[in-house]
C-alpha cells in the first residue's frame, strides 16, 4: 500500500509540473505571437511608406509652405487636397495602430516621427476646416493625436540618428541575415 501511495504522490507532482510547465510555455507563446504581430503590422507601415502614391502625396504635403489655409488646399493645383486626404489617412491608421500598440510608439517615432509633427503643422488648418464643414470633430483625430504624442516625446536637441548612431554595430553579424 505504501508503494502505491508513493506512487500516487510522484504521479501527483509530475501532474504539477507538466502544468506548471505548459502553462509557461504557453505564456511564451503569447509574448511570441505578440512580437510577431508587431513586427508583421511594422512591415505593413515601411510596405505603404514605399507605394508610390503615398510617397508622391507624402512628399506633395511636406514641400507646402506652413499656414495655407483649408480654402487654399482645397483650390490648389492638381491633386492636392487628394494628397491632403490620402496622407491624413494613412497617419490617422498609424495614429489608431500606435494607440491600440500595435504597432510600437518606439518603431512610429523612429520611421515617421518628426515628419508626422511636420505634416500635422501643414495640414491642421485643412482638417479643421474639413470638421467644420462636415460637423465631425472627430474627422482625423488619431492624426492628430499621433502627431501631439510624437511632439510631446520630441527632444529639439537630439541630434539626427546618422549621427546619434553612427558607431552601431549588429549584436552578431553572423545572425543578422
Amino acid at each position: 500500500m505504501t508503494q502505491l501511495s508513493t506512487l500516487a504522490n510522484i504521479a501527483e507532482v509530475i501532474g504539477v509540473i507538466i502544468v506548471v510547465g505548459g502553462l509557461f510555455f504557453a505564456v511564451l507563446q503569447m509574448r511570441q505571437i505578440r512580437q510577431q504581430r508587431r513586427e508583421l503590422a511594422a512591415i505593413e507601415l515601411f510596405r505603404f511608406f514605399g507605394n508610390p502614391q503615398f510617397a508622391h502625396a507624402y512628399r506633395t504635403i511636406l514641400h507646402l509652405p506652413d499656414n495655407l489655409s483649408a480654402a487654399e488646399i482645397k483650390a490648389g493645383a492638381n491633386d492636392l487636397e487628394a494628397a491632403a486626404m490620402l496622407v491624413s489617412t494613412t497617419m490617422e491608421d498609424i495614429g489608431v495602430m500606435t494607440y491600440q500598440r500595435i504597432v510600437p510608439f518606439k518603431i512610429v517615432n523612429n520611421l515617421v516621427g518628426r515628419s508626422t509633427i511636420i505634416l500635422w503643422r501643414k495640414l491642421c488648418p485643412w482638417a479643421e476646416a474639413l470638421r467644420a464643414e462636415l460637423n465631425e470633430p472627430s474627422a482625423f483625430e488619431w492624426f492628430q493625436w499621433l502627431a501631439e504624442r510624437l511632439h510631446e516625446h520630441h527632444d529639439a536637441n537630439s541630434e539626427p540618428a546618422y549621427v546619434s548612431e553612427k558607431d552601431w554595430k549588429p549584436m552578431n553579424p553572423q545572425d543578422d541575415i
